[in-house]
């Protein structure tokens, strides 16, 4: 006689577990502790099999009865529904271990060794704030345009649409590694070309002009902060490296008694050098003496073992009350020396590019040489730091003719 749901539901444990039959080898079994669990009886080639279908009340007898009917066809097939669950579940297990969100941790761990940490824990950041809520979850090779696309939108109309062209480039090198480790065959995100309007060029905030330079340099000398804060802000104007190159410094690469800095840019894969001046030589001992016995120039708040934070520099204009996004960050030291070395002291623009690290046409093949213009640059360097120095004491500034 075919279960009723109140049979089913005044149904009570027993010692012993026992089954409730209702049909076509549909069953019900009440366990000692009061669970109730749907199995359906078949047979393959002559053996009995069991397969669950649920428990009660969570699948109803219904449900259960279109479960049974459901793996009855599947025999009267030739398949059997206790192996065809198994594939199932084997699927669905290489499917998450294929999904976007694995692959692309794998990709970023295994080239973490060739990008700087602060650069990964961006990508990361991001991926997980934008990308893998939405799309993480699914396996990478059933992806599309579209899909990537919905992420683009939802981060453009918050306003970041810059950050959303940064992050299709960063699924597309996702998905361009699942290709080569064979989990992928196409690349979908070039199919987005257009698809988004293109980011505005912003510039990093910078003073130009000499007499506002005064007022920041003046600032920075009064600046009442930690003395290794202060000295980057006063390094930072004289040597216009980029901000992550300074806070990284390593006493290893200096040589104050040549008064050269020698490091490794990640960035453009060179070497380079920074001629220092009288001036920038003499904050760097000062310093020495506080921090010289650590690896790195600026080291962190917390301790020797990392360096300076990479918002301490911005933080401390902030502090002076400079705006860092109208008025002066930390990547603005670049583009003040930039713009006034070759306005105000005409200098060639080939040696601040040569200083600022920047690739250069070379009519001999060689697009960057650390030792390129080197007189001229050593030059130019000192010459940059008496200009400063003239700035902040607020002297009137003659225009030079080029000396460097």
């Amino acid at each position: 006689m075919p279960l009723t749901d109140t049979a089913i539901r005044t149904a009570k444990s027993s010692e012993k577990p026992y089954k409730l039959a209702d049909e076509k080898g549909l069953f019900l079994l009440v366990n000692p502790n009061g669970s109730k669990w749907w199995r359906l009886k078949f047979r393959v080639d002559g053996k009995e099999k069991l397969l669950s279908l649920g428990t009660y009340p969570d699948v109803g007898l219904k449900d259960a009865r279109a479960k049974r009917d459901e793996a009855r066809k599947m025999l009267a097939d030739g398949v059997d529904p206790g192996e065809n669950r198994k594939a199932q579940k084997a699927s669905k297990s290489e499917r998450a271990a294929n999904s976007f969100e694995v692959i692309c941790r794998e990709w970023l761990e295994q080239r973490k060794d060739t990008v700087e940490p602060a650069q990964t824990a961006k990508t990361l950041s991001r991926m997980e704030n934008d990308v893998f809520p939405w799309i993480g979850g699914k396996a990478i090779t059933d992806l599309t345009a579209p899909d990537v696309l919905s992420v683009m939108r939802r981060m453009d109309e918050r306003g970041a649409r810059y950050t959303a062209h940064r992050v299709r480039s960063e699924i597309s090198r996702a998905f361009r590694y699942a290709i080569a480790t064979g989990r992928a065959e196409r690349d979908p995100c070039p199919d987005l070309r257009g698809a988004i309007p293109p980011a505005k060029e912003t510039h990093f905030a910078a003073i130009t002009d000499p007499k506002e330079v005064g007022g920041l340099l003046r600032a920075i000398d009064g600046f009442r902060g930690t003395f290794v804060v202060k000295s980057a802000l006063l390094l930072a104007p004289l040597l216009f490296v980029r901000p992550g190159e300074l806070r990284q410094a390593e006493w290893a690469s200096f040589d104050l008694d040549k008064s050269a800095w020698r490091y490794f840019i990640n960035k453009t894969k060179t070497e380079h050098l920074v001629p220092l001046s009288s001036q920038a030589v003499a904050v760097l001992k000062e310093l020495h003496t506080l921090t010289g016995h650590g690896r790195f120039v600026f080291p962190g708040a917390r301790g020797n073992a990392r360096p300076m934070s990479e918002a301490a520099v911005n933080a401390a204009l902030r502090r002076m009350g400079f705006d860092t996004k109208t008025e002066i960050s930390g990547h603005g030291f670049r583009a003040m020396a930039r713009t006034i070395l070759h306005e105000e002291l005409h200098v060639k623009p080939e040696v601040i590019e040569h200083q600022l690290a920047h690739s250069v046409p070379d009519a001999l093949g060689t697009a960057y040489n650390r030792t390129k213009f080197l007189k001229e640059r050593k030059a130019m360097m000192q010459l940059w730091a008496d200009y400063l120095d003239k700035l902040k004491a607020g002297a009137e500034v003659i225009r030079l003719h080029p000396a460097a």
